[in-house]
């Protein structure tokens, strides 16, 4: 059985073109409800993203619920069976951009916060919605900007639920409780351009720097750790030459990315590739860019609750995971002592015919409301 009123709003936001950083009135349509159940809300606007921050309660602990109404763009519209801006059930499913990453996410926060408000409106601690525009592009103005605001007025942030979109093959089978970090380079190796047939008036930049990328390719950077996979570097784009069969180019430009575990450093990965570099003489530039800190929340009282309420709701065991790519919990971290992400299943998110099983809204939201339950009943 699918929830009427996540169903509804589900739909009312998919409807609206959100593409990043645009909002199209979605946080609008989610504070007029949130405010009608006692939130006091309030828009931040950085640059060109909308923000909204919405809060019932003035006491401890503070449980937020962490999203962005922002979507991708959808691709070529004839490969949709349908407008991915006109919701569409079929065959069991609801299609449209944003149906799984995120807004039937957000609808079910919100619903969830207005049941557990109904049912229980002298609630200890407080409810907090922290949604913004700017997470699927640059995610310079969107939640990294609120969490400053919030810092800067000493809002403490005790649990945050990130509705990414999480489970792999059933509603319920992976939580989220932490990322791996990003940290990209681009290698300019200098040389010196001259004719293929005489190379010792040349110094060929791809020759020099084939040993360093063979050695930066097998370095065990670390073993990981209980929630952590190995560092990893890979290489991303290679560009040399002129085009030209019959010179030895000039300079050689290298892009990687590590995605890092909390068992390395940015800076300790840093220092390494400088010493491998140096130890081959290259000759070189490097510019870095830290896409993100890696985040971990160990198993606590957040990852308790959301399990207990995915068992309870679903008869599924989760697993902890920290797979994937960044997200804001990045950010939310820096303020927060557990962050966990749980949304429905990924398989289709930025996909033509994006989507999510119909028969899954209800439950997601049940889940988000009995975490509220364990987390904010009977604690004062």
């Amino acid at each position: 059985m699918t929830d009427a009123a996540v169903l509804a709003l589900t739909k009312d936001l998919i409807s609206r073109p959100s593409v990043t950083p645009a909002d199209h009135g979605c946080q609008e349509v989610l504070a007029q409800r949130l405010q009608n159940s006692g939130f006091i809300c309030e828009s931040l606007v950085f640059g060109d993203t909308a923000n909204l921050w919405a809060r019932r309660g003035s006491t401890q602990p503070l449980l937020v619920f962490a999203g962005h109404t922002d979507v991708v763009p959808t691709g070529p519209l004839d490969h949709w069976d349908s407008d991915p801006f006109a919701p569409t059930e079929r065959n069991g499913n609801l299609y449209g951009r944003g149906a799984a990453d995120m807004k039937s996410s957000i609808a079910a926060f919100v619903v969830a916060a207005e049941e557990f408000v109904q049912r229980h409106p002298h609630h200890a601690g407080s409810i907090g919605l922290l949604i913004t525009a700017d997470e699927e592009g640059p995610a310079t103005h969107g939640t990294i900007k609120v969490c400053e605001a919030l810092a800067r007025r000493k809002v403490q942030l005790d649990y945050c639920i990130v509705g990414e979109p999480t489970c792999v093959n059933s509603l319920g089978d992976t939580i989220k409780n932490g990322r791996r970090g990003s940290l990209s380079g681009r290698l300019h190796v200098k040389g010196k351009q001259g004719h293929v047939a005489y190379p010792h008036l040349a110094r060929n930049p791809i020759h020099l720097l084939a040993p360093a990328l063979a050695e930066l390719v097998t370095v065990e950077w670390d073993a990981g750790n209980e929630y952590f996979p190995a560092t990893s570097f890979q290489a991303s784009n290679l560009h040399a030459g002129t085009g030209a069969t019959n010179v030895v180019p000039g300079t050689a430009a290298l892009d990687f990315n590590f995605r890092f575990s909390t068992a390395s450093t940015p800076e300790s990965l840093k220092n390494r590739v400088h010493g491998i570099l140096q130890k081959h003489k290259l000759d070189y530039d490097l510019d870095w860019n830290l896409g993100g800190q890696p985040f971990l929340t160990p198993k606590g009282k957040l990852s308790t609750a959301l399990a207990r309420a995915i068992l309870h709701e679903t008869g599924v065991t989760s697993e902890l995971s920290t797979t994937g790519g960044t997200s804001d919990g990045r950010f939310i971290a820096g303020i927060c002592p557990q962050v966990m992400e749980f949304g429905p299943i990924n398989a289709s998110i930025h996909q033509v015919n994006e989507h999510i099983r119909l028969d899954t809204l209800e439950p997601l939201k049940n889940i988000y409301r009995h975490t509220l339950e364990q987390l904010l009943l009977d604690i004062a």
